[in-house]
This record gives structure tokens, sequence and C-alpha cells, in this order.
């Protein structure tokens, strides 16, 4: 049967790089306030009329010259996205026509931080039907322009950045390929994590009270997030492992999704893995949700990490809630 493989990856950030001094500025708060609950020193924020599409076509680009191929030769784009640059259509169908490939399938997912890991998946399906050979899987956020930044929004603002990760997938018949994933959602946890308007279930869908109430931000109950992510991210590393034969002392790398540094490291704690193994690159860009786990995968593969025949584990927890893991033989 086909398999599918990652063939290229490629990352874009904004220039305007935001430091935690920068926000103290901004809001009460400190470097070492920011730094010793979530590992984050600085976060790229954009300028200006800056939507996901446009982070996306660069990081698109460079993903399209490392697998070798061009836009034309793609058969489909999934855009995973909570920053969509409108409403609607889609931002698939924006970077669809900014790649200037008409016709061919877009889909836009909504999984929040665990996008990326729920698009491979989606990739990977079409793949093995033996229905498309090379499918675009985009992460890109537009953060900066939704946040508070006042104090009312500090324990939230502090956390995000903007940032586009995009991977290639392409039909295989090698080693090298996607093995499995693992998904899980638990929507009666939804309120933890969410933005309250505007919203189709509000009538009308954003008042002026709504938004002095601040109410069209986002809200985040942190313990909540820390308490859920460091149960479900091992259960499902365990599982994708497990269900394909494999233990922890056979995973090379695992690449988790950067929401708070110390959740990934009480995760690698909790599964003895040593620090080389898990990638981290959070400090610089801080919380990109979809775009995260491509950005890191693009750290990784500068750093040499990412080695032909390496088992590497990506896994991801968000809002939803969602999450899950791709096992994949790079």
């Amino acid at each position: 049967m086909p398999g599918a493989r990652i063939s290229g990856l490629g990352m874009h950030v904004p220039d305007r790089v935001v430091t935690n001094d920068d926000l103290s500025k901004l809001m009460d708060t400190s470097d070492e306030w920011i730094f010793q609950r979530s590992g984050i020193r600085e976060r790229r924020w954009v300028e200006g009329d800056v939507g996901a599409t446009d982070l996306a076509v660069p990081a698109s680009e460079i993903a399209l010259k490392n697998a070798g191929i061009e836009a034309s030769d793609l058969d489909m784009i999934i855009f995973a996205t909570l920053s969509p640059d409108w409403n609607f259509p889609g931002s698939s169908c924006l970077l669809q026509a900014r790649l200037g490939v008409p016709g061919i399938a877009t889909l836009d997912i909504r999984n929040q931080c665990t996008g990326f890991v729920y698009g491979l998946s989606i990739a990977d399906a079409f793949i093995r039907m033996g229905t498309m050979k090379h499918i675009l899987v985009v992460g890109s956020e537009v953060h900066s322009t939704g946040l508070d930044n006042t104090d009312r929004g500090r324990d939230v603002t502090v956390l995000f950045g903007d940032g586009a990760g995009v991977a290639v997938v392409s039909a295989t018949d090698g080693d090298s390929r996607i093995l499995d994933t693992d998904l899980h959602a638990d929507g009666s946890q939804a309120a933890i994590l969410r933005t309250y308007a505007p919203a189709s279930c509000q009538n009308p869908r954003l008042t002026q009270e709504m938004m002095d109430e601040g109410l069209h931000y986002p809200h985040m109950k942190g313990k909540a997030v820390f308490k859920n992510a460091v149960e479900f991210l091992p259960q499902t590393i365990h599982t994708v492992l497990q269900r394909n034969g494999y233990s922890l002392d056979d995973m090379d790398l695992l690449v988790p999704h950067q929401a708070n540094r110390r959740i990934n490291e009480m995760v690698g704690r909790m599964m003895k893995l040593p620090e080389e193994k898990v990638i981290h690159n959070i400090e610089y860009f801080g919380n990109t949700t979809a775009a995260s786990i491509p950005m890191a995968l693009c750290k990784a593969q500068e750093q040499g990490q990412l080695e032909s025949g390496k088992l590497v584990v990506l896994a991801a927890f968000g809002a939803g809630l969602t999450w899950g893991a791709n096992l994949i033989r790079w």
C-alpha cells in the first residue's frame, strides 16, 4: 500500500520581536514572572494588516522547495488555524489563490493546538487511499491582533506568538512514512479555553457590552489546562507507540506542541525521557498554536535531529479539548 511521508518543511515568522520586558511596559508583569511560568523569553508579533495566510505563503514556498516540487504538483491544501484571515471563506482557499493553484481541493480545520496533528492524519488518509500524491499541511496563526494587552489579559497574552509552519506530505513506497495517528477530543471541557465572542449562538453576535467585558479575547483556566495536558499527552504518546509494537526506549525524538515549557518538561519527567529527546523552541516563539509543531520540526531538522530512520512522535493538546499524536518513521 502507498504510504505518506513528510517530504519538505518550511516556517516563517514576523520580523518584530516582542520580549518579556516589552510586555512589562504594557501590563503588570516581568521577564522573571513570565519565564518561570512558561519558559518564554520572547515571541514574534505581526505589524500592520497581516493575516494567517500572509505568514503561510513564504512558509509554504520554503516547504515546497525543500520537497523538490512545485505548487502545481499539489493535490490539496489543509490549513489548520484558530485565527483565520476572515470568518469565511477559509484561509485554505486564500492560500490556494496566493500559490496560484486553482482547482485543487482545500480544507480548513479548527482543532486549535492539535490542528497540525489532525491535519497530518487527514493527509495520510487521502494519500493511503491512492487518490492524492502531494498535500500541503499548514499551521499558521496571528494571535497578536486578538490579545488583551492589559493586566486583565496578562495570563493569556504573555503566552502567544505569531508564526507559520508547513509540511509537504507526499506519497511513498519506502520505509520513511507516517506510521499511525492517535486522536481524541472532549467537548465537555470546552469552557476551560475559549473565546466567547463573536459567536453565532448569540444574537447579536457581538455587542459593545461584550467588548467592554473582554469577551472577544481568549479566556483560559490555566490550572485545568495544565492538569489535563499532563494527563492526556503521556497517554496518547504511549498509545501510538504500543499499538505499533514500540516502547518509549524505541522513540528517538518527541516533538510536542509548544504551549508551555513546564507542561512539556513535566511530561518528559513523567515518561522518564532524556532531555535531548524532547524538542523545545517556545523560548523564542511562544505558543503559536497550530504552527508550533511544524516550526519545532524545522528546528529539529536544522539541528540535524531528523535523520533518516529515526522514530519520531508528534504530540499535542489544546482547546476543544483536543489531543493526539502522530508516529513517524523519518
